[in-house]
């Protein structure tokens, strides 16, 4: 009996202990963040409370309208006196301001520039997870870290399986141990983690081995001195929920490299294009693409390498071509390969993410290469057809480059059935001007019984300037030589026009700019004597007493040789 009651009495003494212990969890359980446990003696039970992707994001998100400090929601940071001396010193280097970087949080605030529909717009909530690749060779480490904390700050946990680091081989000490700490410190959960090229990879190879290392569903690739807007990844994911064959670009939005200025953002108005010289380009929106300020818009190209793109699609069509070599084509490489093998090409206006813009690349290319130009070269033979002599008429020294094998990438074209570039220019770049193709005549344009040329002079076809006369190539057609002579009488360079500057008068330079349908851009041109006249103001192109190099002018027609001119090609 005696036995019997101390049995009971332990029991209820054991149940009373655990409902007492119930009921303190249960009072304390919303205080449980603030507890403080040593690092080393309770790792588990550290990264399971503090650590907790979703309040971690929560925190955040009701914290960030109440930070102050240099940069808080996108502020331009102003450096004065010594600071401003020593900026300048390392902007030479860095090509952004890194100083006034480092004043600035790593989580700062960013204001939400999104336009009101998009703010308002709700997505499913079943959407794809993703990796987020971010690729760095010799970054600084505040713009690397707030690229990472601002991808993981403004994507909500459920979307977010992981964020990979490639390190491209950099050699500065702050990439190597240190930034292993403080990736393990900071996000203990494994939530990011750094893969490290054992050499110089460069960018594309090495978003291949970031891919390669990816489990979520979608890809998003990010630059290393980026910062993500609010709401950034939900239309991404979205979209590709809909259809796992687009790929979705988010708008840039650029970041000052002199200030960190996060500016305040506009509607979207353009998408990308290619120059034939195969440099990127924004293009206007066409008329009948223009959609409410929420919905993706179509684009013949991306600008780079920031795009979201179903993992299992992105090996389907063959990745990026690893031939290519450290930086430069991939991005249009990548653009015709997708609309020409069954995909499509968006940028999502809902999707923001900003971006520094840095005037020149500040680490070394191997071999000190023309990465860029040898790379597309790759991708003119590959993918551009016949069209490919319009890109090596601007880089002909590259017809005797050795760009390696591509002997496996036509293979990857062939077995996916892929479009020619005769598809791809009629159906989704209908706009893009092509010089040998509808026009009255095209080539050089010669003056009379000379050797010169109607010429650009090399000037900057993103301004307005004026156009003169070089000696004619005698062998193949110079670029800066090749003018076409459309149907709807202008003179046309690419996307530049001749035109003259009204009210006009004798001796007006002839002047290019960006095409457009205005009366002062539109000519006549009889093959009979070769005069070539301005609609609007009368006047004759004329290259009186020029010498190669000097402009050519406006003046009265009065059929001297020199307002004579003579198309190389004439095909009416």
């Amino acid at each position: 009996m005696r036995k019997y009651k101390k049995r009971l009495l332990f029991w209820i003494v054991w149940i009373s202990l655990l409902f007492i212990g119930w009921i303190f969890i249960l009072r304390h359980k919303t205080n449980l963040s603030s507890i403080s446990f040593s690092e080393s003696a309770l790792p588990f039970q550290k990264s399971k409370m503090l650590e907790n992707p979703i309040n971690r994001y929560l925190k955040y998100r009701q914290s960030e309208y109440r930070r102050v400090g240099p940069g808080e929601f996108g502020k331009p940071v102003v450096l004065r006196g010594e600071e401003s001396r020593i900026a300048k010193v390392l902007m030479e280097k860095e090509a952004f301001n890194v100083k006034a970087s480092d004043k600035i949080a790593l989580d700062r605030a960013l204001p939400d520039v999104r336009n009101y529909k998009c703010k308002t717009t709700r997505y499913d909530k079943e959407l794809p997870t993703t990796s987020v690749i971010i690729i760095f060779h010799n970054e600084a480490w505040s713009t690397l870290l707030r690229t990472v904390h601002s991808a993981i700050n403004r994507s909500p946990p459920e979307y977010l399986h992981e964020v990979i680091l490639v390190d491209d081989f950099s050699d500065k000490d702050h990439l190597k141990s240190k930034l292993d700490e403080f990736i393990r410190t900071t996000w203990p959960d494994g939530l990011v983690h750094i893969v490290r090229n054992k050499e110089r990879s460069g960018l594309i190879r090495s978003k291949v081995i970031g891919a390669k290392n990816a489990n979520g569903d979608v890809l998003v690739f990010l630059d290393a001195h980026c910062e993500v807007n609010r709401g950034w990844l939900e239309p991404l994911l979205s979209r590709i929920k809909d259809d796992r064959t687009v790929v979705v670009c988010p708008r840039i939005h650029p970041i000052n490299a002199r200030t960190l200025e996060y500016p305040p953002s506009g509607s979207l108005h353009s998408v990308g294009g290619f120059w034939w010289s195969l440099h990127f380009k924004w293009i206007p929106i066409p008329e009948d693409q223009r959609k409410d300020d929420e919905q993706p818009v179509r684009s013949p190209t991306m600008a780079g390498g920031i795009f979201a793109m179903e993992r299992k699609f992105f090996f389907q069509i063959g990745a990026y071509d690893t031939g290519m070599d450290v930086w430069g084509g991939e991005n249009l490489e990548m653009s015709f390969r997708i609309w020409m093998c069954g995909g499509s090409l968006e940028i999502h206006p809902c999707s923001i993410v900003g971006h520094i813009f840095r005037p020149k690349h500040p680490y070394t290319f191997p071999g000190n290469k023309d990465t860029h130009g040898i790379n597309s070269a790759r991708l003119a033979d590959v993918w551009m057809d016949r069209y490919k002599q319009l890109f090596f008429m601007h880089r002909k020294n590259l017809l005797k480059t050795d760009y390696g094998d591509v002997s496996d990438r036509k293979r990857l074209r062939q077995f996916l059935k892929c479009h020619d570039f005769k598809w791809y220019l009629d159906n989704v770049y209908p706009q893009k001007f092509i010089p040998d193709e509808n026009v009255r005549a095209y080539g050089t344009l010669q003056v009379d019984k000379t050797n010169l040329c109607l010429d650009t002079l090399q000037g900057d076809e993103e301004f307005t300037h004026s156009m003169g006369v070089y000696w004619c190539q005698q062998n193949s057609v110079n670029p800066n030589q090749l003018f076409s002579l459309t149907y709807d009488n202008t003179i046309r360079h690419e996307e530049i026009c001749l035109y003259i500057a009204l009210p006009a008068r004798q001796n007006f330079y002839i002047q290019g700019k960006f095409c457009d349908d205005v009366h002062n851009m539109k000519w006549t041109h009889h093959k009979e004597n070769g005069t070539l006249i301005n609609t609007a103001s009368g006047y004759c192109i004329d290259a009186w007493q020029a010498k190669s190099g000097d402009h050519v002018m406006a003046r009265e027609c009065d059929g001297s040789p020199t307002q004579r001119w003579t198309f190389q090609h004439y095909l009416d």
